[in-house]
């Protein structure tokens, strides 16, 4: 009875593989990996806000406005203000740097620009 029981055990486990399959094992297609090399979108940081300027107060002192303040100042009528002066090398100097923000500026914003017209180009192609 024993070695019925272990010869049932052996066909069960073996299964159908004793008798053979009937069947053919499919051909399997080697698989294909495909590497797209794609760059990451580049980055435009946004442009800065516009200079919203401060109206600014010129008083242009020449002798017979000094000599009315002077006057004033004497008789106590006249506030208290402080005067800035430039020379006229000064007032150069200081029209010469503001032309070179200018510039500075300019050249940022085209810049900015080529980096933006390019990545709208490589979008274009990648489309």
């Amino acid at each position: 009875m024993i070695k019925l029981l272990l010869l049932v055990a052996l066909l069960l486990v073996s299964g159908c593989s004793i008798l053979g399959s009937g069947r053919d094992i499919p051909e399997v297609k080697p698989v294909e990996v495909v590497t797209v090399a794609k760059k990451a979108p580049m980055y435009h940081p946004p442009l800065p806000n516009n200079i919203d300027s401060v109206p600014v107060e010129w008083t242009v002192l020449n002798p017979e406005l000094m000599q009315d303040y002077l006057d004033d100042l004497n008789e106590g009528n006249a506030p208290t203000n402080v005067w800035y002066a430039l020379t006229t090398k000064g007032y150069e100097n200081l029209s010469t740097n503001m032309a070179e923000v200018k510039r500075y500026l300019r050249q940022v914003i085209s810049i900015l620009k080529y980096y933006r017209e390019i990545d709208n180009e490589e979008q274009d192609e990648d489309k």
